[in-house]
């Protein structure tokens, strides 16, 4: 089970914390296979903490759809099902589209150019090939529409399913960047919309940004 040592994570964080914060990003980034044995005591190795924080992190991680659990036997980085796409992303779609439409009336000047400068950041990750950090980017930008729109059921459903469809991003978003430039447009037109106060063309775009590589990733894999 090959596990990075060059890592870095944030400080302040519980070892449980710190365990389910790089294992899933593992997970997602692909170091850790889509059906790979788990061994709870080579990750504490790695991550340097005890195995009972590793355990509880693999619980959460189940609880979020992405390692399988047999108590007794053993644990694996759930399968990646192509046909999830398909399913995933027009739910995500949907939701934030409902986002964008009900932040349109309430975005504020200031909340444009912090939406600006996070497509800005997303675009320098791109064009410098970091996909990982790019991701972060994306989806801090979608998050902050969906913190304006003020709508916390959206907020709930929408963060479960960035879970899963983190690890169908990270796969488009390491492809040649003419293929991923398009999302950076996509997030300008989105901005112009919500500066406009169109919440028509705001949940359009916001649709599109998202089913666009959805349709893309489907042929990929």
């Amino acid at each position: 089970m090959p596990i990075p040592g060059n890592f870095s994570t944030p400080i302040r964080l519980s070892a449980k914390e710190r365990a389910l914060s790089e294992i899933q990003r593992w997970i997602i980034d692909g170091t850790l296979h889509p059906g790979e044995k788990l061994l709870d005591a080579d990750l504490a190795e790695a991550l340097g903490v005890s195995r009972t924080p590793v355990r509880e992190a693999l619980q959460l991680l189940e609880a979020q759809g992405l390692v399988e659990l047999h108590p007794g036997k053993e644990t694996r980085v759930r399968l990646i099902e192509k046909d999830d796409i398909l399913k995933l992303y027009p739910t995500l779609a949907s939701l934030h589209a409902l986002a964008a439409e009900q932040a349109a009336p309430l975005v504020l000047p200031g909340h444009i150019e912090q939406l600006k400068e996070l497509n800005a950041r997303f675009s320098d990750a791109i064009a410098v090939g970091q996909p990982f950090q790019a991701m972060e980017w994306d989806e801090q930008f979608h998050n902050l529409i969906v913190d304006i729109a003020d709508n916390p059921y959206i907020a709930s459903f929408g963060a479960s399913l960035q879970i899963h469809i983190r690890r169908f991003k990270y796969v488009f978003l390491r492809q040649p960047v003419a293929a991923t430039q398009a999302s950076v447009q996509e997030h300008a037109a989105v901005i112009q919309a919500l500066e406009k106060r169109d919440p028509e063309a705001a949940a359009a775009m916001m649709k599109q940004n998202l089913l666009r590589p959805m349709r893309e990733l489907y042929e990929l894999i």
